[in-house]
């Protein structure tokens, strides 16, 4: 008989006109990795949240044995007790505070006194730091590490809480291919300690590569475990469980109908840092989307795509902002974020969550909020019946899942919420949309019907800007593409000319290019 760390039995579990688990069984083994997948909804986060304590005993049916006992967390902190940790794909961490703070806030060191052991805080940090092989010294603030770095504080933090079962939700959703590759090797090496893993992820290639099982989640209900231990399992049997059906083309087909007038275009656009304003982000960068043409911008974390993207978008982003824009031909000064909609650019944020939509809002709001004149009387009073009208067309047109348009957009999944953000600015009528990592954290399924969302849009003449940082969905999505690094554009290449080698390759040469700059000066 297997040695089972965790079982669940039976779980269901209900929200308001939606069954999210439906007598769900998991068994996870001592010292693997186990990996959860699915489409968005399919209820992979609710299942771990159930299992964390975040939703309690009591909120769900079924059973829990962990380490041989029943168990009934009523709390977060009664999950962690007994060695369970997860960390969730919005990283729990202030910017504000040194990485030792966070890595022990609510666990704090404290002194006989019950003070703050500030020395033992950052002598433990320091252990733990070195276990995941930051280098970072544990006083540095969060805000001055990169993504891939808190990731790995996050884990640091829950190896000071003596975990056991460490459960990860997304964690490489916002990390570029190498910084994945270091976490997963990461994981594999905790694995060598006797530490089991629970990784929900939709990067397919890194489940394959990861885990020693797979379980397959569909519409709240188990599907199947698929034994990965001999790393034998390719992605499209993982997906074959995950849809229901074999996707044969990860990217629909698209006749180009590209035309010769130029959408947007932006020359010689300089950036600096907003707080340390000697520090340039985008570099004298020039480039053009024509109509009707979807064109992709490359590069690794940092490369200041985000931030060209943002600063062109009535300077939300930068300080010192020189340079020219040009829509359909004509100068705009875009000084604010109604004077870029009004101008017809759209922004389509890759942080949904913090930036894009209001979670405890309604669809219905946060459709129409980027244009509220549309859905206005001639007082100027929103008219909610129209407001609802428009919400229900592209729930429809964008095939949303969810039960009503007075459904608060934090209830839907991550692939709901994200086709509600881009119904926020397809309702806004823009001519050039900017979307800025549109497919992240979201599943194969979902991707596919962005993509289709993509065609769609440039079938109507619209200009759209492709941010990812996942080679084969540029590659696979772009007329054209633009590679970016340490905010200096260093490539130019049509989809026919370009590969993942050719764009690595134009990166990695930058960087000695800049190597030697440096050295000369």
């Amino acid at each position: 008989m297997a040695d089972n760390i965790l079982v669940m039995k039976s779980i269901t579990k209900e929200f308001p006109n939606v069954k999210a688990l439906d007598d769900v069984n998991l068994e996870v083994r001592r010292g693997e990795i186990h990996a959860l997948v699915g489409e968005n909804g399919a209820g992979k986060s609710t299942l771990m949240n159930v299992l964390s304590g975040t939703y309690p005993y009591g909120s769900y049916t079924g059973e829990i044995i962990y380490d041989g006992e029943p168990c009934r967390f009523r709390t977060l902190k009664d999950s962690e007790e007994k060695g369970i940790v997860i960390i969730h794909q919005e990283l729990a961490l202030i910017p504000e505070l040194s990485i030792g703070e966070n890595m022990f806030l609510g666990n704090e060191r404290k002194t006989r006194l019950g003070t703050i052991n500030w020395d033992r805080t950052y002598h433990e940090a320091r252990q733990h730091l070195d276990q995941v092989g930051l280098k970072e010294n544990e006083h540095t603030l969060i805000k001055d590490i990169g993504t891939g770095k808190q990731q790995l504080v996050e884990i640091a933090k829950a190896l000071a809480k003596k975990v056991k079962l460490l459960i990860l939700d997304e964690p490489t959703s916002s990390l570029n291919e190498e910084d994945s590759r270091l976490l997963l090797d990461l994981l594999l090496s905790f694995k060598e300690q006797g530490m089991t893993s629970i990784i929900i992820s939709h990067k397919l290639n890194e489940v394959a590569y990861v885990a020693d099982r797979i379980t397959v989640l569909r519409d709240g209900t188990c599907i199947e475990t698929i034994d990965n231990k001999n790393r034998s399992v390719d992605e499209d049997r993982i997906i074959q469980g995950m849809v229901g059906r074999e996707l044969s083309d990860r990217f629909p087909k698209r006749q180009p109908n590209i035309s010769d007038e130029i959408g947007l275009e932006v020359r010689n656009w300089t950036v600096h840092h907003p707080i340390y304003q000697e520090k340039v982000v985008d570099d004298n960068i020039s480039f053009y989307v024509r109509k009707g043409e979807i064109v992709g911008f490359s590069g690794l974390q940092g490369a200041g795509r985000t931030e060209l993207a943002m600063s062109i978008f009535g300077h939300s982003y930068g300080t010192n902002i020189t340079g020219q824009i040009f829509i359909d031909g004509k100068e705009v000064h875009l000084n604010n974020e109604r004077q870029a909609i009004d101008a017809g650019l759209a922004y389509v944020t890759e942080d949904r969550k913090g930036n894009g939509l209001v979670l405890p809002m309604h669809i219905s709001v946060n459709t129409t909020m980027a244009r509220l004149d549309k859905v206005c009387s001639k007082r100027g009073v929103i008219d909610v019946t129209r407001e609802n009208n428009a919400a229900e067309e592209y729930r429809q047109k964008l095939k949303t899942k969810t039960p009503s348009v007075t459904q608060e957009v934090g209830n839907l999944s991550g692939g709901n919420q994200q086709k509600v953000l881009l119904a926020k600015w397809m309702f806004a009528d823009a001519d050039v949309l900017i979307l800025d990592e549109p497919t992240r954290g979201i599943d194969v399924g979902a991707k596919y019907e962005i993509y289709c969302i993509m065609n769609d849009l440039v079938a109507q003449g619209k200009s759209v800007i492709m941010i990812s940082s996942e080679l084969p969905e540029i590659l696979g999505m772009c007329d054209r593409i633009y590679v970016m690094n340490e905010g200096r554009m260093v490539a130019e290449m049509t989809a026919a000319e370009a590969s993942q080698e050719k764009i690595m390759t134009a990166i990695l040469k930058s960087e000695k290019a800049q190597e030697s700059e440096g050295e000369a000066q």
